[in-house]
Parts: C-alpha cells; structure tokens; sequence
C-alpha cells in the first residue's frame, strides 16, 4: 500500500511542476523583444506638424497652469488614530 500512495505523491508534485513550469513560460514569452506585429511606439515615432506641435504646447501650458492652481496639500497620517500620543517624560538623573 505504502508504493501506491508514493506515487500519487509523485504524480501529484509532478503536475504542479509542470503546471508552474506552464505558467512561468508564458510570462517569460510575452517580454520577449523579438516578438513581430508589436510596437510600442518607440521606432516610429512620426514628427508633428507645426499645428499638432502648438496644440501640444497649450495642452502643456493648461496642465501648468491647472497645477498651479491646486493648493498644497498636507501629509495625512493614516495611522494616527491608532498610535499613542507620545508622552514627555522627565530625564532621569544619575545615580551616583
């Protein structure tokens, strides 16, 4: 009996191996750079027309000027209902 249930111990650690073995060659294939009929943009980038660079520019200049307008922000503490005030204690004097 003991042969039998070391072989479905085997056959079952056989197939997650091979399941994980599946799983991670399908990731590494999809980064590979060779890969035809997909661009990222980054060969053919075309040159804008003078209209599309002015365009471009006051996008740019209404994305300034909308930051501008935000005022600061202050940093929340998330945590800060949840850690203890800090307590100021006297410094303990030396014993001599």
């Amino acid at each position: 009996m003991a042969p039998k249930k070391l072989r479905q111990s085997g056959w079952s650690k056989f197939l997650l191996l091979a399941v994980a073995l599946a799983l991670l060659t399908g990731t590494a294939s999809a980064q590979n750079p060779l890969m035809p009929g997909i661009s990222l943009g980054e060969k053919e980038k075309r040159q804008l027309t003078p209209e599309e660079q002015e365009r471009q520019k006051q996008i740019d200049q209404d994305y300034k000027a909308a930051t501008k307008k935000v005022p600061d922000q202050k940093a929340t503490d998330p945590w800060a209902s949840v850690r203890p005030t800090p307590t100021v204690t006297a410094p303990k004097k030396k014993q001599q």
